[in-house]
Order: structure tokens, then sequence, then C-alpha cells
């Protein structure tokens, strides 16, 4: 018996709804065969201009780590007296939620104009309650990409940036979530470790509008004035420049950038990330970079400590690969390490919220910061020598051993690798 014509016709228009929402993102990958003899350092313009960014002169960083970013975080909000403005990917019911929403609740209360932008996936636990109490504080509270059918074809791209500003003259960037997970110093397996920068200096006008284009594409609204834009002065003597455009036709910044510097590194090359699932053409440029003399490591968590072990073994598809090119590979068992960090010749930096894998690369709305200060590499390199004390370093021929249900879990994982 024929399948109905009205079968066909909707198999067909489904199709075509699937080929339209793709092409929505669709993007030709960059070829990654740059060639410079010019040191990373002298770089700043390239990167900056290629990541449609501009590298900004004269600010401070300071790296906040697990816990103790809170700290920072709420002492500076309660101090905020303009503006407090803040988006993140995920939210969950606890002492740490509770802890943001009053001192968000603290400032809305005093006149000072609080925004709020939370991811509509990740942050779907937050409680109606909480939410309806922020709103009657005076904060304004907004999902990015609710469902909806205005939403249908932009369902899979998540807001996952997490940044803060504060009267428009100090920033956070960094990889730290709202949930009670991320509390304490990484002392056990239900603490993450995680990195974040606080910033002052002119770098925060663009944080602040990484933050207004989201907030503007979901609101509409745009804010102007010295309380959101003041002018901001030189207060120290590093260079930055924040990548987090998504063009059309063209990959996201981030992914230019962070494929960009495997193929500048010189001398060393650390990677520090949760979801290591790199591309064949990012690790051919590994493996390019090794033969060129750099030191090549990787930092991740093990399958034990994730708490997405399928991505862990998605990620292990290409070890062998990586190791046969001479790469170093370390899994931390212990916890999850949550920070999102790359240096490159112990004077250049990256750290922000993009993971190293295909959605934050093609997907997700991230950001990514290039440090260009020999202290601030310094700093994020003793962070990845503290964790590899306590790491287990993959070699090549007891990698090769590991049994077939590991290799049947590791290719079946990858299969799901765009997604995850």
């Amino acid at each position: 018996m024929e399948s109905p014509f009205w079968l066909w016709l909707s198999i067909a228009l489904v199709a075509m709804l699937a080929l339209v929402i793709y092409s929505i993102r669709w993007h030709r990958s960059p070829i990654l065969a740059v060639d410079s003899d010019s040191d990373i350092g002298e770089l700043m313009p390239s990167l900056s201009g290629l990541t449609l960014s501009t590298s900004v002169e004269g600010n401070t960083v300071d790296i906040l780590e697990n816990g103790h970013f809170y700290d920072v975080l709420v002492e500076r909000m309660l101090a905020a007296r303009k503006s407090v403005h803040f988006e993140t990917f995920l939210w969950k019911p606890g002492k740490l939620a509770d802890r943001l929403a009053d001192a968000f609740m603290d400032r809305a209360r005093a006149g000072v104009p609080v925004r709020i932008l939370l991811d509509a996936q990740g942050s779907k636990k937050i409680e109606k309650d909480k939410v309806a109490f922020l709103r009657e504080a005076g904060c304004q509270v907004k999902f990015f990409h609710k469902r909806s059918l205005y939403t249908i074809g932009v369902l899979n791209d998540r807001d996952h940036r997490k940044i803060c500003i504060l009267d428009g003259k100090e920033a956070f960037v960094g990889g730290h979530c709202i949930t009670d997970d991320w509390l304490g110093d990484a002392e056990d397996g239900l603490h993450n470790s995680d990195v974040s920068v606080w910033l002052h200096g002119p770098i925060v006008h663009s944080i602040q509008g990484a933050f207004s284009e989201n907030w503007a594409g979901e609101t509409g609204e745009l804010f102007v004035g010295d309380a959101y834009f003041p002018v901001l002065q030189k207060v120290g003597d590093i260079s930055i420049h924040a990548a987090y455009v998504k063009p059309e036709n063209s990959a996201p910044v981030v992914k230019i950038l962070h494929h960009t510097v495997l193929c500048l590194a010189k001398k060393r090359l650390w990677i520090q990330n949760p979801y290591f699932i790199p591309k064949k053409e990012a690790i051919a440029a590994m493996g390019a970079a090794v033969k060129r003399g750099v030191d090549v490591r990787v930092l991740m968590p093990a399958a034990s400590g994730s708490d997405s072990p399928t991505v862990q073994h998605a990620g292990h598809r290409h070890f062998e690969t990586m190791l046969k090119l001479g790469v170093r590979l370390f899994e931390y068992p212990h916890t999850l390490l949550h920070q999102k960090v790359m240096t490159v010749d112990g004077c250049w930096s990256a750290v922000g919220s993009t993971n190293f894998d295909d959605r934050s690369f093609d997907t997700n709305d991230e950001i990514t910061l290039g440090i260009l200060d020999k202290d601030v590499a310094a700093k994020f390199d003793a962070i990845f020598e503290k964790y590899v004390a306590r790491a287990r370093e993959v070699k090549l021929e007891e990698w090769r051993k590991r049994g077939w249900l590991h290799k049947l879990h590791d290719n079946a994982a990858y299969l799901l690798n765009d997604v995850l």
C-alpha cells in the first residue's frame, strides 16, 4: 500500500525546514595555515582585527579562582551605584543563587537599574517565585531564546556567556556558573574548579557592548550615558581585546581566535578546557606546532571528574592521533575543571566562556578575552601546574591497550559531538 500523499509532503516540509534552520548558522571553517614570523606579542592588532574587535590598552586584570570569585563579585555588586548588568548560562536553586538574588534585589531597591539576562535552557530550573521576587524588587529579568514559534530557527543557539558589568566601570568575565557546585575551592568531587577575571580600564566598554548585544536582541532596549558607558581612563598597562561576535557567513570569532593562535605559538601552548573535542584541522595545527618545537599540553577533566562523561568520551576519539603527533594530554579525575584558559609563549592568554568544541565554536554565544601580559600568563600557567600535578598523563602505548568497551563508548559518544 502506497503512503498517503500528505505523509510524503509532511516529510518533505520537515526536511526543508531542517535545511533552512541548518543554513542559518552554516559557515565555512577557517583554513589553519596561518604563516607568520612575528611573535604573538606583536600580533595583537591582527588577532583583534580578525575577530572584529580592537585591542585596548591601559587595563588591569585580577584572576579569581573557584568560590572566592563570588565573594568579590557580590562585594562589588553591593557597591554599585549606577547600574548592574549580569548575563549567564546556568542558574540552579541553592545557596549561591539566593546570595546573588539578594544582592540584585538590594541594588534594585536602592534605585540602581539591574538587568539580568539568563539563558532559557541553562537556567530553566530557576524558581518562578524567585523570578517574581526579583521583578517585584525592580530587577529586569529576561530569558535568552525562550521556546516559541519565533525562536524555532535558533533554539539550538544558547547564551553561554558569563559576564557582569558594574557602573560601566568594572567587569567580570569567565566560566563561573550560578550553582552550588561552584562554591568551595575544588577540594573534592562536589566542588568545581574555575577561573574568571576582574577587569578595570577601557576594555570594560567592550564587555558592556557584549551584554548590550544580547540584551537588545531580547528586549529591544538600548542604554546610553555615564551610568553605562562612562569615560574610562587608563588604569594599568595591559592590552586586551574581546572576541564575541558571530558574523553571518563566516566562522564565529571565538573559533577564529582559538584556531589562529594554534598556528602562531613558537614555544609553549598550554590549554585548560573542560570540554575538549577539537576538529581534525585543529589537531593538525597542534601537531604542526609540536614540529616547530612548541610544548603543547592540554589539561581537562577525566570522565570520572566531568559533569558530562559523554563529552569526555567523545573527546577520546582523537586522543591517539594527538598523542602520535606529540601533544601531551592530561586528565584530572578528582573534580570538574571548568576553566577555559589558553596561554601562548608565556605572554598571551585567552580566558572566557568558550569550550574547545563545536557547540561553543559554531553555535553558542560566547566571549573570550585575548590578554597580552606576561604576569597574567604566568598566573594562568601556575594554575595549570597546580592541577596537572594531580592529573594523569595519557601515554600512547597505554592508551592503545584500553578495552573494547571503552573504545566503543568513545566512538558512540563522538557521533553526538556536534550537539554535545
